[in-house]
């Protein structure tokens, strides 16, 4: 959500009535999150000069790891020098650090690809955002589920009541410092989930949401401690519940 917000951010400035405008001071402390939106919170050191140049050679750009040749234009400025800085200044402040965890091992090729290409900066803002965008659609349609065998049919749906909230085994990325809290796009996809963690014996799905509208499943080592609730269904693994009446 942070980098697909910042890139939507990157691709404004660089398409801005003003013209293209460069963040001189690109840290991660002069944006904000405002209902789900990066914001920026100081444009003093913001700027829409485009470097001037006679020659290729007079339009290098250098950060204090790599350095990108550009090109000289006939206007003699250096193309894209502004829409490539903001952006390579993402990729080493925010991309690098958020992009490699926590999205689904089926995604994480493409946000690799998005991580690579923006850090030889092989792509521009157009392209970059592009790329997000697909990453999200599959995110979202859950597209990105590989054909699986059926899981859920190993479960007891229990409708009608939910686990009793507490700290219980924790997983990653957990929305909960609590437990095991996880985004998922079906019922189908908690079970593949649970079914992969050995401490997991039962989920729940809930009824919140995440930013994309994905609803939240928690999963838990145990299902005993059941109450009533009209809006919840506990799943229940069949091996978990042998031998026990429910």
């Amino acid at each position: 959500q942070i980098c697909l917000s910042l890139v939507k951010l990157l691709f404004y400035l660089a398409h801005s009535p003003l013209g293209s405008i460069v963040l001189l001071d690109f840290q991660p402390r002069q944006f904000v999150m405002v209902d789900g939106n990066l914001k920026v919170t100081d444009m003093d050191d913001a700027s829409t000069e485009e470097l001037s140049c006679k020659e290729d050679n007079d339009c290098t750009l250098d950060f204090p790891t790599k350095s990108f040749p550009l090109k000289c234009s006939v206007a003699g400025k250096c193309e894209g020098m502004n829409e490539k800085k903001n952006l390579f200044n993402a990729y080493r402040y925010f991309f690098t650090y958020l992009l490699p965890h926590s999205a689904p091992p089926a995604l994480r090729p493409l946000l690799s690809d998005i991580l690579n290409a923006t850090g030889d900066l092989r792509y521009g803002i157009n392209e970059t955002l592009r790329a997000f965008e697909k990453v999200l659609h599959l995110y979202k349609s859950g597209l990105y589920l590989q054909k699986r065998p059926l899981l859920l049919k190993d479960y007891i749906a229990l409708k009608g009541f939910r686990t009793v909230e507490g700290e219980d085994y924790k997983c990653w990325p957990s929305y909960s410092h609590l437990g095991c809290l996880l985004s998922i796009h079906s019922a189908e996809e908690a079970a593949a989930i649970c079914n992969s963690q050995s401490q997991c014996q039962s989920f729940i799905v809930t009824q919140q949401r995440t930013w994309t509208g994905r609803p939240l499943a928690s999963f838990q080592s145990s299902w005993t401690d059941l109450i009533p609730d009209t809006n919840a269904v506990v799943y229940i693994k069949r091996s978990a519940s042998s031998g026990e009446r429910l």
